[in-house]
């Protein structure tokens, strides 16, 4: 490649926030959930890097036919990779491509191709743009993108971009419209993920590093007449972890499992112990993988005023 910029390029980063920042000096993209990704063009050359600066060609094929198909020639973008179904983004199809098999990677391909979102705009032909403010890159963005690349939506005002927060949608990306491109730096950016609420029933727990302790409280949804774990939630203080084993008390079957084998986690922690489905309780959430909860949930309250059969799985797509 004879690109001004040359892989690894690492992607520059998003601080966290809770609210919107707001002002002249600010604009809005959609938050994306799928696979921070860069890639780079020269001519029928095609690399798709990962954010940690790996390649991706081999798993997502039908990408680099599409960057391809696409009119510019000579680039540098900085986007997402992403999988659609039914107007969800679904971040579990797309993990599901990283794989040693060719075979496998080509069936999901043909069956949930994936789209490349783009959003930077590193370098074009033989210019490298990061010493450029965002606004800038935006507008030379705007002209060298064409289908089947996409292009991500951009507006400056804060109250249209809070509808990102809402619906399907995963949050926000606030960009600071003067803001130079510092690969690997949390400058210049903020990202505010869309928080959800749901009702879910308690259906396991496991016990706590300390003695006496409960560590974390196993989280179901009824799809139907069944059951389903979705995810946990462990979001509690010292003194919370110590109380909860005697509210859970009256509750517990004895009835013992084990969760899927872990990297982080010992044998003993992944102990669960079963519990009569009746408790409530009311969490927050951000992201979903298939339908569960793909991070730790935070605890909000519990519902003493819900029926167990209240908490549907369709809360985690609402």
């Amino acid at each position: 490649m004879a690109l001004p910029l040359s892989p690894p390029v690492l992607p520059q980063l998003a601080r966290s926030a809770s609210e919107l920042p707001e002002g002249e000096e600010w604009r809005y993209e959609p938050k994306w959930d799928g696979f921070r990704t860069v890639v780079f063009r020269d001519g029928d050359d095609v690399r798709l890097q990962s954010r940690n600066g790996k390649p991706m060609n081999r798993y997502f094929p039908e990408v680099v036919e599409q960057v391809l198909e696409s009119k510019a020639q000579r680039l540098v973008l900085d986007g997402e990779l992403i999988v659609v179904v039914d107007g969800v983004q679904e971040f579990d199809l797309l993990s599901q491509r990283i794989h040693p098999a060719k075979s496998r990677v080509e069936m999901l391909a043909g069956e949930y191709p994936a789209a490349f979102v783009a959003f930077d705009l590193l370098a074009e032909g033989d210019s490298q743009l990061l010493e450029l403010p965002y606004t800038e890159r935006r507008v030379r963005l705007e002209k060298v993108v064409s289908n089947p690349i996409e292009l991500t939506p951009m507006t400056a005002d804060a109250q249209a971009a809070a509808e990102w927060l809402t619906g399907r949608s995963e949050g926000v990306v606030a960009k600071r419209a003067d803001a130079p491109y510092e690969p690997g730096e949390r400058k210049g950016m903020a990202k505010i993920k869309r928080v959800r609420t749901a009702d879910c029933v308690v259906q396991a727990f496991r016990f706590g590093k300390e003695p006496n302790t409960v560590g974390s409280l196993i989280l179901g949804l009824y799809d139907g007449d069944d059951l389903r774990v979705v995810g946990h939630t462990s979001s509690f203080r010292a003194k919370q972890k110590r109380e909860l084993l005697e509210l859970l008390a009256p509750y517990r079957t004895h009835e013992q499992g084990a969760g899927e084998a872990s990297r982080w986690k010992s044998d003993e922690e992944l102990v669960w112990e079963g519990l009569r489905p009746e408790l409530v309780v009311e969490i927050n959430f951000d992201h979903i993988t298939g339908d569960r909860i793909r991070h730790g949930a935070k605890f909000v309250r519990w519902r003493e005023d819900k029926k167990p059969h209240e908490c549907t799985i369709d809360q985690l797509r609402c």
